[in-house]
């Protein structure tokens, strides 16, 4: 049985789910079969990671084996930067939908409160951080709220179930309530022991939107990307806290991660291309950790941010 989180939508999501940045597109279609025979039924997508149309052939796999139907599943994907002027967000969904040859989204977000200048489909797709002139970063004037708008009027279309954001601080989203039509169902966040955010995790609470953290093991989810504050903190994998609470619950040092977020009703979004790991990391809401240990990992904040669009271009959406 699937644990789920019911959104304020009136859907309901999967706890855990798998997490496809960073899933290379040679790898990406059987991984994504793979995942969903293991049991997998949330998948969480983005315009960004590049790998939509091969998402879209796995998929494709399982339905037509008779795997899962399309209604077993909760596929989540993100508004680029680049199309967040109002008359380019359905485009940019339809663009999605497309490639992973579906005909709606469980969930589409807002990836980040930013506003690049949009980059034509035919002329650069995922555009990344390419603006239309090389390697400099150019920017529009879209309010978040004409964006949300846009966003809120897909939900009419049956192209989009539940819409939400994602990098979001508490400031953006109380500016957001006070004009939206539909409070976010989920907002997506970088959640790890190192960074914890427990006032943004509870003033959403409060507010009806469920969480969804990404990077659950801290420096490890950054490690591919040779980044340098990744490379110089100690793996969450060996920190004597975590691998002493995995040893209380013969669990591994994952497992404990992933549960500390989920015993506290926030989804996870954890990949991997091991059979093995896969089905471990499924298997993180079947224990509980005691109040104690709950208290252990929370010493551990230490608000490091390993996804920061400042790197980027100085752009101070957490500052």
């Amino acid at each position: 049985m699937t644990r789920t989180i019911k959104l304020n939508s009136g859907y309901d999501m999967p706890l855990v789910g798998f997490g496809c940045w960073k899933v290379t597109n040679d790898t990406c279609a059987e991984t994504v079969y793979n995942a969903i025979k293991t049991g997998y039924r949330l998948f969480d997508c983005a315009q960004d990671y590049g790998n939509c149309k091969e998402i879209g052939q796995g998929l494709k796999k399982a339905f037509d084996e008779g795997v899962v139907k399309r209604e077993d599943l909760f596929i989540t994907s993100k508004l680029w930067n680049n199309y967040h002027d109002p008359k380019h967000v359905e485009e940019a969904l339809d663009k999605v939908l497309s490639d992973m040859q579906l005909s709606y989204l469980d969930l589409f977000l807002i990836h980040f409160p930013i506003a690049f200048k949009y980059v034509p489909i035919e002329e650069k797709y995922p555009p990344g951080f390419y603006c239309g002139d090389g390697d400099n970063f150019h920017y529009e004037k879209v309010p978040l709220l004409e964006t949300w708008k846009a966003m809120e009027a897909l939900t009419e279309t049956g192209k989009v179930r539940s819409v939400g954001i994602s990098n979001f601080n508490a400031s953006l989203i109380l500016d957001l309530l006070r004009g939206c039509k539909l409070v976010p169902a989920v907002l997506q966040i970088e959640h790890h022991p190192y960074l914890q955010q427990p006032q943004l995790v509870e003033f959403c609470n409060k507010n009806g939107i469920a969480i969804t953290g990404y990077s659950s093991f801290g420096p490890q989810s950054f490690l591919e990307l040779n980044q340098d504050r990744a490379l110089k903190t100690p793996t969450l994998f060996e920190h004597d806290v975590i691998k002493s609470i995995a040893n209380n619950h013969k669990k591994t040092p994952a497992q404990i991660l992933l549960r500390w977020a989920t015993q506290r009703n926030i989804a996870v979004i954890p990949k991997s291309n091991n059979q093995g790991r896969l089905l471990q990391n499924l298997e993180v809401v079947d224990f509980d950790l005691t109040t104690e240990e709950l208290k252990k990992i929370e010493s551990l904040d230490i608000k490091l941010r390993f996804n920061d669009p400042w790197d980027w271009d100085k752009i101070p959406i957490f500052y």
